[in-house]
């Protein structure tokens, strides 16, 4: 989304031996973009949820783009990797981006099974330190744990 270069397009043009038709002078990094992969899991335990979608809408608009296979009416198999969607907002700086991100988590629809949709819009794009871009690869761990112990001192 930062470059508008289709990469798995590229990919695909090197396995079938035609080769990049890019040079690397032509990668212009241009804004942000946040990606939110869409599981159907619980968002409390991360237990996969696997069941029938009864109602599917994708979210649109300016600097979003939404990559899945779902559809109303679909069945997520127990047996693979949970990933159902990839959910990508683009704008022209972090703050533009992850606005964006919230209004389309907002405006999806996706029910008949849980998913990790909540976790993204009431917790990780909520969070001060997520939105100043202070976090390293270990953030959702350790911001999980500080939540269970907080539970646990209040209990």
């Amino acid at each position: 989304m930062v470059t508008g270069i289709d990469i798995i397009e590229q990919q695909l043009r090197i396995a079938g031996g035609l080769g990049l038709d890019i040079q690397q002078e032509d990668v212009k990094v241009l804004g942000h973009a946040i990606e939110c992969r869409i599981n159907a899991e619980d968002p409390s335990t991360f237990l996969p949820s696997p069941g029938k979608i009864d109602n599917f809408y994708a979210p649109g608009g300016a600097g979003i783009r939404l990559d899945s296979h779902v559809y109303p009416g679909y069945s997520i198999p127990p047996y693979y990797d949970s990933m159902i969607a990839k959910l990508i907002s683009h704008g022209k700086d972090r703050e533009t981006s992850i606005s964006r991100m919230r209004n389309a988590l907002e405006e999806m629809i996706l029910t008949g099974v849980k998913t990790n949709i909540p976790l993204h819009k009431d917790l990780i794009l909520q969070d001060k330190n997520f939105c100043k871009q202070a976090m390293d690869i270990h953030y959702l761990e350790k911001h999980l744990l500080k939540q269970l112990e907080g539970a646990e001192d209040k209990a």
